[in-house]
């Protein structure tokens, strides 16, 4: 038996012992948002098989001009039941890819542009892992942005009101079979992380998917509200998806990894690449990474959150961190992209993300010197005489540098590009004509 059909065989003998009676078909739009619907199992054998077809031109970045139907087909190796669910007539899931009706990849599925991506990494002779450090807050309702507790970082006293909440979200997504490597308090009210232990791009693409949902239900659970959003409080630190990423060759070895190397961080050449990669595409990357009008107030300087296009071991205001938790460890060897925040799309800004690094690989770039402590204080002027790019101001911003991105588009391919831009444009102008309330406050009865 081979392995895909061990897999299905898998499915099945799981769906009868444990009672399944509903499978829940899961993949994204274009957004990332999470589109489901569900199938019995006297169905599964034709979605293995013929797959399940959906009306496309009802999903945002799926409607094409020559062809709206699609065609889902479950991936048996996502397989995973619903611990939130009843045990009794239980409820599974699994992901899908969606493919036309002549069975051609449908080129706006964001699960396949990342697959295509992983393949190129692969062509290049490399295997990719990532990890994750995503935050986001609780707060008593949908309805206003009212934290649950007074707590901080890493605090674990009465102000904490949510280590039963991480607890349970953990123990469910360990039951989901993802591990997580920690979870505590960050430092706005309400304010929480978790790190998932760190995974191919793909797996990890999809845990991210079900960690977003998962945090939700058990929030629900707890008579609460969970929000993904950037930056709900305007006081407070905004929410990040911080990506720390390594490369391995064929053997397992971590190539981003130099015992000699001269700046004493134990990089290598390549990665030293692969980061002047990430650096010089950040601005055409960033409407991926960081897709809401909201997101840009959290990247903001002074903040914590990236603002310049560089990299150092220490100012957390940089675009890339070079963590050194362990040196000489070579398995421990990674950077971390700080600028993501935790509602983008993962399947597409894991693509651009690697799309950028390797990128920097071909091009042979250098890097350039760390980023100087002092280089927050500096004005516009003076950065741009140094060298030192900005991520986008605004979406407004973003979408420009976005749209004219060559790379992008190769990354991503016409569709979704096209789909992206028109997307964005549209939400930034709405934007920008909405009369907000800081604007009435401010001006409605002086002028």
């Amino acid at each position: 038996m081979d392995m895909d059909a061990a897999n299905k065989d898998y499915v099945f003998k799981t769906i009868k012992q444990r009672n399944i009676h509903f499978i829940r078909l899961w993949f994204t739009d274009a957004l990332g948002q999470m589109k489901s619907f569900a199938i019995t199992p006297s169905e599964l054998a034709v979605a293995f098989e013929e797959g399940m077809g959906f009306d496309g031109g009802c999903i945002d970045g799926f409607r094409r001009s020559d062809e709206a139907d699609m065609l889902a087909f479950p991936d048996a190796t996502t397989f995973q039941t619903l611990p939130w669910r009843p045990v009794d007539n239980g409820v599974a899931r699994m992901f899908c890819n969606v493919v036309t009706p002549d069975g051609t990849p449908f080129d706006g599925d964001p699960r396949r542009i990342l697959s295509r991506m992983l393949d190129r990494v692969q062509d290049m002779g490399f295997s990719t892992t990532v990890g994750p450090k995503m935050e986001f807050y609780y707060f008593k309702s949908p309805d206003a942005p009212e934290p649950i507790d007074r707590g901080s970082y890493f605090d674990l006293t009465t102000l904490d009101n949510a280590t039963d909440l991480r607890r349970d979200t953990v123990l469910t997504l360990e039951q989901m079979g993802i591990p997580v490597e920690y979870s505590h308090h960050e430092l706005g009210p309400g304010q929480q992380e978790i790190h998932l232990r760190a995974d191919d791009a793909l797996s990890m693409a999809d845990a991210i998917m079900t960690y977003r949902l998962v945090v939700k239900e058990i929030a629900i659970k707890h008579g609460c509200h969970a929000s993904f959003m950037p930056k709900p409080l305007a006081d407070q630190p905004g929410s990040a998806m911080h990506i720390h990423q390594s490369l391995f060759n064929f053997d397992d070895d971590n190539i981003f990894y130099d015992a000699d190397d001269p700046s004493g961080y134990g990089l290598s050449a390549l990665a030293k690449s692969y980061i002047a990669g990430l650096i010089k595409y950040a601005p055409e990357f960033t409407l991926i990474t960081n897709q809401y009008v909201n997101s840009y107030k959290r990247l903001q300087p002074g903040k914590g959150a990236p603002v310049f296009c560089g990299w150092t071991n220490r100012d957390r205001n940089a675009l890339v961190r070079v963590p050194r938790y362990k040196p000489g460890k070579a398995e421990s060897a990674r950077i971390e992209l700080r600028s993501p925040d935790p509602s983008c799309n993962p399947y597409l800004a894991f693509a651009v993300m690697l799309g950028a690094g390797l990128k920097g690989i071909e091009e042979g770039l250098e890097l350039g010197p760390e980023l100087s402590e002092g280089a927050i204080a500096m004005s516009v002027e003076e950065l741009e005489a140094a060298g030192i790019k900005r991520l986008p101001r605004d979406l407004g911003e973003a979408v420009d540098a976005f749209r004219g991105s060559q790379l992008m588009r190769e990354i991503l391919g016409d569709h979704m590009h096209s789909y992206i831009v028109q997307a964005k444009q549209a939400e930034w102008a709405e934007y920008c004509s909405t009369v907000s309330a800081w604007e009435l406050d401010r001006y409605l009865a002086v002028l």
